[in-house]
């Protein structure tokens, strides 16, 4: 897809979300009694349904916990597949109430489509996978080669520009959904498949013979994701953010699926005490119980347990913490207080 095309759909999309009168979600999502929440079409690990067709991974907690947030149900949720070119227009439009589809933040999705990204649940960067028999070990050496790109993504640019910049060429291999990637890429339609590392990580993972296909070292771009709702809503924003930052300081501050009910009970931390629900307001600012928090913990754990339960290095994925670790541990994850 050409660029003009791309920022062609984005304004398209931006007209939709003119349209939408985006104040009351939350009184919508009250009145309706269940989570419109915006997934990808399926990449296991963050978002696909397991074999009796329910919704699981990453990206599917957050809504989970979203809704257990609201209506104290993490199950209260309809589960919306989207690709990279229907979920603006899906979010847009009013179809779904938030959207937690590995979707990255950037300038133009922020400002021109007048979406509001809540924070960012999880550092990434484009990567490349190649059969291991092609015999290549560096990007910079596909120069001729077929790739594999979803089209309407910042993948799609982030590309273009880095051949340009390594005055190399190649013919891109058009495709809507990770699936289709797989296929094509298995079936040698195209000699590289190119997406956010995780999400190569997570399709290497469903191979029948993962060792035979390589990750590249190199990452030629910023990608953080995370879920996004419309502007002009702020209560409803806020309600989506701090359910992720309470995922994220639940995690920093010790509190975990094993031991809240013991905490619940009153701990000697005031700010366990406020996530929790068991001291101050919270709860009442954002316009939900007091253990709101506390519900939305209930449903998968704090943000690590959710990590390390859906694409950590004990899953098939086997993704390192990395980037995505606590600050206190050297990484970028970071939550505002709660006070």
């Amino acid at each position: 897809m050409k660029k003009s095309v791309f920022f062609g759909a984005l304004t398209a999309a931006a007209g939709l979300a003119a349209g939408v009168a985006a104040a009351g979600t939350l009184d919508d999502v009250k009145a309706r009694g269940t989570l419109n929440c915006g997934v990808t079409t399926g990449l296991v690990g963050f978002a696909a349904p397991d074999s009796n067709g329910e919704w699981e991974g990453f990206d599917v907690a957050v809504c989970r916990a979203v809704a257990a947030a609201v209506l104290g149900d993490g199950n209260a949720v309809e589960f919306v597949p989207t690709t990279g070119k229907t979920r603006f227009t899906a979010l847009a439009s009013g179809e779904i109430d938030m959207l937690a589809r590995n979707t990255t933040w950037t300038f133009s999705r922020d400002v021109d489509l007048k979406f509001t990204f809540v924070g960012v649940n999880y550092y990434d960067g484009q990567g490349f996978m190649v059969p291991k028999d092609l015999g290549v070990s560096s990007a910079k050496d596909l120069d001729g080669a077929t790739v594999c790109i979803q089209t309407g993504t910042t993948t799609e640019l982030n590309l273009a520009d880095f051949f340009r910049s390594n005055n190399i060429s190649y013919e891109p291999v058009p495709i809507e959904t990770n699936a289709e990637a797989q296929q094509q890429y298995l079936a040698g339609a195209c000699d590289v498949y190119t997406t956010d590392a995780s999400g190569l990580a997570a399709t290497r993972a469903t191979f029948e013979a993962p060792g035979d296909h390589v990750l590249l070292p190199e990452i030629i771009s910023k990608e953080p994701l995370g879920p996004l709702v419309r502007h002009g809503d702020n209560e409803w924003g806020d309600i989506v953010r701090w359910t992720l930052n309470a995922l994220i300081t639940a995690e920093e501050l010790g509190v975990t699926s094993a031991n809240m009910t013991e905490m619940m009970a009153g701990t000697n931390n005031p700010e366990i005490n406020r996530l929790l629900g068991t001291e101050g307001t919270l709860g009442e600012m954002l316009g939900l119980d007091a253990d709101w928090a506390a519900k939305a913990l209930a449903v998968g754990g704090n943000y690590g347990e959710i990590f390390e339960q859906n694409i950590g290095e004990a899953t098939p994925i086997g993704l390192a913490r990395g980037l995505n670790a606590q600050w206190t541990d050297g990484g970028l994850l970071y939550s505002p207080p709660f006070r």
